[in-house]
């Protein structure tokens, strides 16, 4: 958004000039990633709170298109390949689709929002977004949870605790052969990569996060320095030259379990929504938001009123990602002097 000063008489009155903004949305209803059932409808409960038309609110060049859902094919003789990587097969069909169709958003010139499912399908938006731009991004991924087990080291076998352990090269010697998924080759480097939010680590997680240097601000640290400074913070560390497309992977579960109740692995102790709000204004006010990812929101877990709680929540982080302004904005138009309030004379 670029600001220019316009003079009515004697006022000066800041006038918004906004660039067309456009933005390509799609839905992966994918829950294969993990065990709780549900999670697959939260594209569309996203869709059903309004979201295009909130988003086409926000100013008069809004371009936005919807791709809708992909669907995707599953090769039953994959699905015993990788020990310990439950519903493989699911995961591969779908992730090989998601990626062509990310890379395809951005090629478009849109940024692209995704809307989840679960957060396994990030390996493939984040894969997508690098073969887009030619491996020149850097990822901000918020999350009460590091998601960079092995199928070796993973307590569950849930692939949504697993798509950071698959994106960087630094970690490729870890994983045997995966059959299938030769279309995505692991380039980006973890320097790269920033966690925000993380609250509930594995062991073998925080060995890697400390082994390799990897940028992660936890609850405590967003306590001791505040959100502000830790995004501002992250974002330095992971693209100090201001040049890469900024990738943001957004769990819900990042944000606490009173403010998104209806998410499969909540953790007390996290975000305040205006903290993950103000997450993505940051992000947007780099200018260099490429693609964003809303992940985790379940609305077959808890009441209607939590289940609207969290897709009310979704949608204010999705919002302020392209451009919603909380403070409201200035007028577009000069007005007329007389519309003005008269001074008010001060008797001595």
């Amino acid at each position: 958004m670029l600001q220019k000063l316009t003079r009515v008489g004697s006022i000066k009155i800041l006038k918004r000039c906004f660039h067309e903004t456009k933005i390509g949305i799609l839905g992966v209803p994918f829950e294969k990633g993990q065990p709780k059932k549900g999670v697959s409808q939260g594209p569309d409960a996203i869709r059903k709170a309004k979201l295009v038309e909130q988003l086409s609110a926000i100013h008069d060049k809004m371009d936005i298109k919807d791709y809708g859902n992909i669907s995707y094919t599953v090769n039953k003789e994959l699905e015993a390949s990788v020990p310990n990587m439950k519903g493989y097969a699911e995961i591969v069909g779908c992730t090989h689709e998601v990626s062509k169709n990310v890379e395809k958003i951005i090629k478009e010139g849109r940024m692209c929002l995704t809307l989840g499912g679960d957060h396994s399908i990030a390996l493939a938006t984040v894969d997508g977004h690098i073969k887009a731009k030619d491996n020149e991004i850097c990822v901000l991924w918020v999350d009460a949870h590091a998601d960079c087990n092995t199928n070796k080291t993973t307590p569950t076998g849930n692939v949504h605790g697993m798509p950071m352990a698959l994106i960087p090269y630094e970690l490729a010697d870890y994983w045997p052969y995966l059959p299938g998924m030769d279309w995505h080759k692991p380039v980006m480097s973890i320097r790269n990569v920033a966690y925000i939010g993380l609250r509930s680590v594995d062991s073998y997680e925080r060995l890697i996060i400390e082994k390799l240097g990897v940028t992660a601000f936890f609850m405590a640290d967003v306590e001791n320095y505040g959100i502000s400074r830790v995004v501002e913070m992250a974002l330095d560390r992971i693209d100090p030259d201001k040049k890469r497309s900024l990738h943001v992977s957004y769990d819900i579960d990042a944000l606490d379990t009173l403010e998104a109740p209806s998410t499969g692995s909540a953790v007390r102790g996290g975000l305040t929504l205006r903290e993950g709000i103000q997450i993505m204004e940051i992000a947007h006010n780099t200018g260099r938001l490429g693609a964003m990812d809303l992940v985790e929101v379940n609305p077959s877990i808890g009441s209607e009123s939590d289940v609207k709680k969290t897709v009310e929540a979704a949608i204010h982080i999705i919002l302020a990602a392209f451009g919603y302004n909380r403070k409201g904005y200035k007028t577009q138009e000069p007005l007329p002097l007389q519309t003005f309030p008269p001074t008010r004379q001060v008797i001595q």
